[in-house]
């Protein structure tokens, strides 16, 4: 699709405007950047192979090189287009650069900006790019010299989602002096804050959007603010189906490096960063028309700023946002946490669970803001009150700043409805404040404060100037348009009260009418009214079956539904024809007034913005004291340590009846990495999932379900726990295993939560040994926090030889089973310290099951012979023993300093049980050195 628009060689494609005589007289096209083609001249990876040069005349001619070169072969699929293949010389580069910059051959050059439409816009001029913008300052065009280490040098596509999935963007940006693409997608505000940050961080050259996206007179709110905060960024409009989500994932499997394509199990659910690259890789082959070598770019993805990354894996692994068994069940961490009013403060819970916070500032600040909503009843009930009754703030002000095209009924009924509910939302902004005053924290305070703008006042005022006081919304399709007929005050527009005068009489006429047929038929009859039949006559019957035969003939379009018929006649429709042409004129003369009215109130709209953050914010975290109440979370603490005492699994608690078993969990710098062992369904994956949830709820402000808790800040959060295999990438299970952690190897670093269940399972166990030893020696060597569960016991030796690494195991106990007169496996779901004694659990699972009594004894006896070879008992040296304690006592005591609040006299008590503890450690080992040389 995405080739399909460039390949039209003919004078009426879109290469046909190529003619720099055309660009010219086509202004409203996007600017140029007028450092590109000398930067281009640094790119080792993609050197210009082709060009496209004006002739004397002005017109763009194709010239061929004396000195050919052997083409480098294109990517599969691309374009066969003969403007992006024919050979220059490096004199005619000269002419390329002049063409795209829009100067001459001459050596009187300008040193202004030129605007230029490119071939990608060219098929819609007048959704172009945004035209009266120039750069207040100029690149020359004409200077040789290579571009200085600090010139920039970033080209960046932009696009946002539209409509429900509005605040969704997607980034994708390439540094033209080296051969990298990051991708990047993240969920923002209306304040599109994140938006503006990455893109500071980047300091683009060049930023590229979509041509509707700014639409003369009609552009979006993010393409406002991204101008408005990047003057000195040359823009350019691409046409949107260049964004194809289907093309950028091809382009990443033909261009990404072999070590760094397991960015594509990070990316083929994230379709706008996906979006964004495919324009963004057809763009820049455009203007250095050449491709890009196969397998030569480093593509990597990076989540937006100060959020740490779940990648879609692990968030469809850890049920996130929807459950693995049933996509409409709410047995996820959102549908634990999700007690929102708004469709805004749903939306922003989404975006944070999948993007968790990493300042722990901000997080201290929202746990601040729950934990008064949990103290202070009045202020949560009473916000809870005012919160519920806003609407969809975000959607509101999308449709208010958009301007259409036609004045349609629908148009004027939309724009209608929605300075309805502006005034509605407005109106509410007081009783916010009030609910909001007595409020202590600093981020209450400061969204209290944030309500006290004048813009609020000001609106409100200009609206009410025309519109009814008593007009709000309210819940009925009826309701509504009489709140619509009835919105602007009288005497604004004489024509306007003549058409409300009239449909007045035409429904009072319906009502009458409906009431003679009942009296005329001796018939139960009422008015109802539906958006869809508009009025229609309904009678319920109770107790007696009424045939539709036994109706009067007049009536039509007869419906059951229960005991209820629905039904109505031609003079019914008849006048609901004339009540619909004058809606339509009541419409139309009330969108008039209210477009003046929208006219004079944009210039303070942007206050609105800040009001939706506002609810959106305050629903959420009203969301996370709902939470609360509801069981016995606890607020987190935040340190260098993963503590957490009697923690327990939050979306099976929402599950089961009782509580599920707690266990506690310990994890610090000196034993980053815990080995867990146990039987079959003994809770090992369940166990690695609890951490996981509880480091999320933490890092997004919630309180956690746990008596106590402290966490490291995680920036990463890997997991590696289905087992299934991947049809769609023709992955086995293995494969994919190999996959997901070979992009935990290459992405994980100090800072990372890394939980890994089963390794290897999908080969043979000599080979799965093999490569969980080598996985989890790399891992030690970080200083992530590793949950590493596995069936394989040889890795439990792994502690001899690395301090860091500490086994856990879960018990289980054994008793007797009377119906069946043998011994039963009873799991308790407790995590303990050690290795499991449990031998040959898996048997013992399958000896329960419906397997024949042959085929156990079989298996028992094979299992013990292979045992007797490939086992083999090893045991630590009294010299390791002895490194150890020494390790694990400097560990407590660097921990000690760093995050210790006891008075002198705890923490001298604490130093002397831990010197105590270390000696009679040291004492252990002597005697176990004792023992050995006797």
């Amino acid at each position: 699709m995405l080739r399909s628009g460039l390949s039209s060689t003919s004078p009426s494609g879109p290469l046909a405007s190529a003619s720099l005589t055309s660009l010219e007289r086509q202004s409203s096209g996007p600017r140029y950047n007028f450092q590109l083609l000398e930067t281009l001249q640094n790119v080792p990876a993609a050197q210009a192979s082709t060009s496209t040069a004006p002739d004397e005349s002005g017109a763009a001619g194709d010239r061929s090189s004396s000195s050919s070169q052997a083409a480098r072969p294109p990517p599969a699929g691309a374009a066969q287009d003969s403007s992006f293949r024919c050979k220059t010389s490096c004199a005619e580069n000269t002419f390329a650069s002049n063409f795209v910059l829009g100067t001459s051959s001459s050596s009187t050059q300008e040193n202004y900006p030129r605007t230029l439409k490119t071939p990608l816009s060219a098929g819609n001029p007048q959704r172009s790019g945004y035209k009266t913008w120039t750069p207040q300052i100029g690149y020359s065009a004409t200077s040789s010299s290579a571009i200085s280490a600090h010139s920039p040098s970033v080209i960046v596509a932009v696009v946002e989602g539209r409509g429900l999935a509005r605040g969704e963007i997607g980034m994708a940006s390439i540094d033209l002096r080296s051969p990298q693409i990051i991708l990047s997608q993240f969920a923002d505000n209306t304040t599109y804050a994140k938006v503006i940050t990455k893109l500071k961080i980047l300091s683009p050259l060049e930023i590229i959007m979509s041509n509707t996206a700014c639409v003369v007179g009609n552009s979006t709110k993010l393409f406002n603010l991204i101008t408005e905060n990047f003057k000195n960024v040359n823009f350019t409009t691409i046409q949107r189906k260049y964004f194809n989500e289907t093309k950028g994932l091809e382009y990443i499997e033909q261009l990404c490096i072999v070590e760094f394509n397991t960015v594509l199990m990070e990316v083929q659910t994230k379709y706008y960063c996906l979006a964004a690259v495919a324009a963004l890789l057809k763009y820049v082959e455009f203007i250095q028309n050449s491709f890009y070598a196969p397998k030569s770019l480093k593509i990597c993805f990076q989540g937006s700023e100060q959020t740490a990354m779940i990648d879609s894996s692990s968030a469809q692994n850890l049920e996130l946002l929807i459950n693995n068994q049933d996509c409409r069940n709410s047995h996820t961490l959102f549908g634990v946490l999700n007690y929102t009013k708004t469709p805004g403060g749903s939306r922003r819970l989404r975006s944070n669970i999948l993007e968790p916070l990493v300042d722990i500032e901000t997080i201290n600040m929202r746990l601040d803001c729950v934990q008064e909503l949990l103290q202070d009843e009045e202020l949560f009930f009473g916000l809870q009150s005012v919160i519920s009754r806003f609407l969809d703030t975000e959607q509101l002000l999308s449709v208010l700043v958009q301007i259409p095209k036609q004045d349609t009924v629908n148009a004027a009924e939309s724009k209608i409805t929605n300075l309805i509910y502006l005034k509605h939302t407005l109106e509410l902004v007081d009783p916010l404040k009030i609910a909001l005053k007595n409020c202590g924290t600093p981020l209450l305070r400061a969204y209290c404060c944030s309500l006290e703008d004048k813009r609020f006042g000001i609106i409100l005022e200009k609206i009410k100037t025309v519109i009814n006081d008593d007009v709000r919304y309210m819940k009925g399709c009826l309701n509504m348009r009489t709140q619509k007929c009835y919105a602007v005050k009288s005497n604004i527009n004489e024509f306007l009260d003549i058409a409300r005068k009239t449909y007045t009489e035409i429904v009072d006429d319906i009502a009458g009418m409906i009431s003679q047929l009942g009296e005329k038929y001796n018939l139960p009859l009422r008015t109802s009214f539906s958006s869809s039949r508009g009025f229609f006559i309904q009678m319920s019957v109770d107790c007696v079956a009424l045939s539709s035969d036994q109706l009067p003939s007049e009536f039509i379009k007869i419906s059951k539904m229960k005991n209820s018929y629905s039904f109505t006649s031609s003079d019914l429709i008849k006048m609901n024809e004339r009540c619909q042409e004058s809606l339509r004129e009541i419409y139309h003369m009330t969108y008039i007034i209210v477009c003046k009215l929208l006219s004079e109130i944009y210039e303070h709209i942007h206050c609105l913005y800040k009001l939706s953050d506002t609810v959106s914010m305050l629903d959420m975290l009203l969301s996370f004291a709902h939470a609360c109440t509801l069981s016995d979370y606890v607020r987190p603490e935040f340190t260098d340590t993963l503590a957490i005492k009697q923690g327990w699994h939050p979306i099976l608690e929402k599950i089961s009846v009782e509580r599920p078993v707690a266990n506690n969990t310990y994890i610090t710098e000196g034993s980053n990495f815990l080995i867990i062992t146990g039987p079959n369904m003994s809770g090992k994956s369940t166990y690695l999932k609890q951490i996981a949830l509880c480091q999320i709820m933490a890092q997004i402000g919630s309180y956690v379900p746990a008596e106590y808790s402290s966490f490291r800040i995680a920036e990463q959060i890997f997991t590696r726990i289905s087992t299934d295999d991947d049809i769609e990438t023709n992955s086995s299970t293995f494969m994919k295993e190999m996959k997901e952690i070979a992009y935990i190897l290459h992405n994980a670093n100090d800072k990372s939560l890394i939980l890994i269940d089963e390794l290897g399972r999908g080969t043979n166990t000599e080979e799965g040994i093999g490569i969980c030893y080598a996985v989890c020696e790399y891992l030690l060597s970080l200083k992530a926090f590793t949950l590493f569960a596995t069936h394989y016991l040889e890795l439990c030796q792994i502690d001899i030889l690395y301090p860091n690494a500490e086994n856990m195991y879960f018990e289980v106990k054994h008793v007797k089973n009377t119906s069946r007169s043998k011994e039963a496996i009873l799991y308790t779901y407790k995590l303990s310290k050690g290795l499991t004694e449990e031998k040959n659990y898996g048997l013992k699972a399958a000896e329960v099951s419906s397997l024949p009594s042959s085929i156990i004894l079989d298996a028992k006896g094979i299992t013990t012979q292979i045992t007797g070879h490939i086992l083999q008992n090893q045991k630590s040296t009294p010299e390791m023993e002895r490194q150890r304690a020494v390790y694990l006592l400097a560990t407590r005591l660097v921990q000690i300093a760093r995050n210790s609040q006891l008075d002198p006299d705890s923490l001298r008590t604490y130093l002397t049980n831990l010197k105590k503890k270390y000696e009679a450690d040291f004492a252990k080992t002597a005697q176990v050195s004792g023992n050995s040389e006797e």
